[in-house]
């Protein structure tokens, strides 16, 4: 159990989710920052590129981890924009929180699972999640797929990003983060092809083998 001293909510570490949960909060953001060589918030920038943010829109982080790609979207949506954020670890979510109030963004952090969002239908214009589906079994990433096209508006966009090829060989701290694992590009494609769901615009970030599948909600 951890309690955010700033936050009235008592936090658990969620025992519902299967695959796996990341509970090592600050040697994330360091790991991070170690194979990005610093430049972690070029990276951000690069993962929220496909997703074609704009100002005003409303934005969900599925597996936000630390908080720092929502704080980039907050910034991009401005203002009259909101983000919410959702991770199964209770440390991350903590994190996340501390961070935004020090960045001075307004985003709401919440414990929570992929595959059962605790939001209404049709509340949020975009989506995301960018490598956190390969941490799911097949059948729990179909589950979440349908969750975030059920929270998406007509016409909203989701943004999937994850690795699509194999570890590389070595010990070095990138071969250590792509451990976690992968999922091939024609499955990611695969998995935001259905019911609902239209595939707009899918590549790479540019960025290691990092790929993305857009899907607009139909």
């Amino acid at each position: 159990m951890i309690t955010d001293a700033k936050h009235p909510t008592t936090l658990k570490a969620e025992s519902s989710t299967p695959g796996a949960v990341i509970s090592w909060a600050a040697g994330y953001d360091f790991l991070i920052w170690l194979v990005t060589l610093g430049r972690d918030r070029l990276l951000r920038e690069r993962l929220l590129q496909p997703a074609h943010l704009e100002a005003g829109e409303t934005v969900l982080d599925v597996g936000c981890g630390t908080g720092s790609l929502a704080i980039v979207a907050k910034q991009q949506v401005g203002t009259n924009g909101s983000v919410d954020g959702i991770d199964a670890s209770a440390p991350m979510i903590v994190r996340a929180r501390r961070k935004a109030r020090k960045a001075g963004a307004e985003i709401t952090f919440e414990l929570g699972i992929a595959q059962s969002l605790a939001f209404p239908d049709n509340r949020f214009d975009v989506v995301l999640n960018t490598v956190m589906l390969h941490h799911l079994p097949r059948k729990t990433r179909e589950e979440s797929v349908r969750e975030m096209r059920r929270v998406l508006k007509s016409g909203g966009r989701l943004l999937a990003v994850e690795f699509g090829g194999a570890a590389p060989h070595g010990r070095g701290p990138l071969a250590h983060f792509h451990s976690h694992g992968h999922i091939r590009p024609h499955e990611l494609a695969d998995l935001l092809s259905g019911p609902g769901l239209e595939i707009v615009e899918k590549g790479s970030i540019g960025i290691w083998d990092l790929q993305f599948v857009l899907a607009k909600a139909v």
